[in-house]
């Protein structure tokens, strides 16, 4: 095994007198692939900032090869002091790198060179950073929730982009998918300590629980033995004093070791609060269009939800995946077509987006609307301490301002107000933003024992396939089709997901220009990509030409079906889609050659 280029040892950290980190450590190798797991509060992004050096611990070791570089993504970059993207992302590269990756990074990422930073929307702004960290092409990235506010098509681009990076990986992220792709290595903080596997996080929830159950073992055989013991001092027969001495000594420290014994965090405790049951309709479109201006969100769309379905709605940002979502529940009027809501509907919308907290609110105001100490759960009370207990928040916590509370802990927030009122609908926008992956194994549990209707926005593909019984998608131009399954079913029946070589689509506002400015020219050049594409295209289409000429060579024989029908099967779906491929190909091939002649470019 190679040596590490930059490691932490025994690093402890203090808050307020709590301890966050007691002995973290890690070991990052040139080419790694390790994902940082634990839980929210557990100090996953302070480890991370101290490896960055933005940190100094109480105590530990970090030591960073000389002439390495490292490149730390924030979740919250600062643009202070620029007035274009391209420059902002042009000061994070050093001397010697190539200055053009830059402006070819922002292109990948569908944002304006020249933008104002300070007009980005969320999704925007983590483009931007991400372009920053990823154009010195780094000896080390540190990747604190890399995927936070990115649509589904940027999320496939980083994982493409990344996945071919030679840079050794660090990363936090809440999406399962991400990280089972990407991780080799996975490093858990548990109670201030890490601990290491080696291997990706598809092995780490089984790795974690046979850990946690032979924890459990352990600590019930201590309990037996003080007992056995406690018993013998009572009611033993005396013998050498030495001796009883010795055994009240061991006794001593058993109970030592019992009580410095630190138990772990214990699970969300999410109960449903339902009203009575709705119609069997819930909600039927017939040929609904919706425009704002000359945006076209929503065009001759027909959909029938029934009780108990869960709807999952994706698609880049800026679909019109929340707009979507008010047609369908009748806050929103059509432009055209019909919108016929079903009876006895009790919805309920738990939006992520924090628009719902009042500044200044303590988290005992927060879930009781500021009166008393009760919180009213349908026709019963419960005291607040106990549900804050039920939902991993400290009785100390009662006065805390929910303006300090970490993302994690305002998306808890966020369920456990939701979650006081009865429904039948519950209409989720986000809801896996900055949740541990065990309040979201607990969130999927919840919402599979719900028996009403669940409409789901998410961005998360794994969540979308545990949770849905079907996708409705954007095609873009506000065309939506509804995909039985989940995220990967839909892939599978639209036939494949976003090619590597496919550009990010820019459905994201840019910021505004003065009406009276006028709009820049066409570029008359070929783009980086484009002209790497028109060298690429001709070899991937000879490719493609050769399997197609075996497929069709091996489907000639007459005896095929009927002798393995499941490799004709298969190999009719890959003549299909091999022919499909093709096509896509060579008219991207035509149009660049078109272009290419317009621009004279040779």
């Amino acid at each position: 095994m190679s040596p590490p280029i930059l490691f932490l040892e025994d690093t402890a950290l203090t808050f307020g007198g709590t301890p966050l980190l007691t002995a973290a450590s890690i070991a990052v190798a040139a080419g790694s692939r390790i994902c940082l797991v634990g839980r929210n509060g557990s100090g996953k992004s302070t480890l991370l900032r101290i490896a960055a050096g933005q940190i100094e611990p109480d105590s530990g070791e970090r030591f960073l090869q000389p002439g390495k570089t490292l490149r730390y993504l924030t979740q919250e970059p600062d643009f202070s002091g620029h007035s274009k993207i391209l420059t902002w992302v042009e000061a994070g590269l050093a001397e010697g790198d190539d200055a053009y990756r830059a402006q070819f990074l922002l292109e990948e990422l569908g944002l304006e060179p020249d933008a104002d930073p300070s007009l980005l929307s969320g999704g925007q702004a983590r483009r931007a950073a991400i372009a920053r960290v990823l154009a010195p092409e780094p000896d080390i990235l540190l990747l604190d929730e890399p995927t936070n506010h990115l649509d589904l098509p940027a999320i496939e681009w980083l994982e493409n982009e990344l996945s071919g990076s030679r840079s050794a990986i660090v990363m936090i992220s809440h999406d399962r998918r991400f990280l089972e792709k990407l991780s080799r290595e996975t490093v858990w903080i548990d109670r201030g300590v890490t601990r290491q596997l080696e291997k990706g996080f598809a092995a780490f929830e089984d790795w974690r629980d046979k850990l946690l159950e032979e924890e459990d073992t352990e600590r019930h055989k201590l309990d037996r033995k003080i007992v056995r013991e406690e018993h013998w001092i009572t009611h033993g027969v005396s013998g050498r004093r030495k001796r009883n001495v010795r055994r009240l000594g061991e006794l001593a420290e058993l109970r030592r070791n019992r009580a410095s014994h630190q138990s772990r965090p214990g699970a969300v405790n999410i109960l449903s609060n339902e009203a009575e049951a709705s119609g069997k309709l819930v909600a039927k479109l017939d040929q609904v269009s919706k425009s704002f201006g000359d945006n076209r969100v929503v065009s001759n769309l027909s959909l029938i939800v029934h009780r108990g379905d869960r709807l999952g709605i994706a698609g880049p940002n800026g679909a019109g995946k929340t707009t979507l979502i008010k047609l369908i529940t009748g806050q929103l009027q059509p432009d055209s077509g019909t919108v016929k809501l079903g009876v006895n509907l009790e919805p309920l919308v738990i939006d992520q987006k924090r628009e719902m907290l009042k500044p200044g609110w303590t988290l005992r105001e927060a879930l009781t609307d500021g009166v008393g100490d009760q919180v009213k759960l349908g026709e019963t009370r419960k005291h607040v301490v106990a549900y804050m207990k039920d939902f991993l928040f400290s009785p100390e916590q009662a006065g805390t301002p929910v303006d300090v509370l970490s993302g994690g802990e305002r998306g808890r927030l966020m369920l456990a107000r939701g979650l006081r009122n009865p429904s039948n609908l519950l209409i989720l926008d986000e809801p896996t933003n900055d949740l541990d992956l065990e309040t979201l194994d607990l969130l999927q549990e919840f919402i599979a024992d719900y028996a009403g209707t669940v409409l789901l926005v998410s961005h998360d593909r794994d969540f979308l396939d545990r949770i849905c019984t079907s996708i409705l998608y954007s095609d873009g131009g506000g065309r939506w089709t509804e995909y039985a399954g989940g995220y990967s079913d839909m892939i599978a029946q639209r036939g494949s997901g976003r090619s590597k070589a496919e550009p990010i689509r820019k459905t994201e506002s840019k910021p505004s220009r003065p009406k009276s400015a006028p709009q820049p020219a066409a570029k008359s050049k070929l783009s980086f990509k484009q002209k790497h594409a028109l060298e690429t295209l001709p070899g991937e289409m000879k490719k493609l030409e050769t399997e197609i000429a075996k497929l069709k060579n091996a489907l000639e024989d007459p005896d095929l079906f009927s002798r393995e029908p499941k490799k004709f099967e298969t190999y009719a779906a890959a003549l299909a889609e091999r022919e499909t491929a093709l096509s896509a190909k060579e008219e991207e091939w035509l149009e660049l050659e078109m272009l290419r002649e317009e621009a004279g470019n040779s």
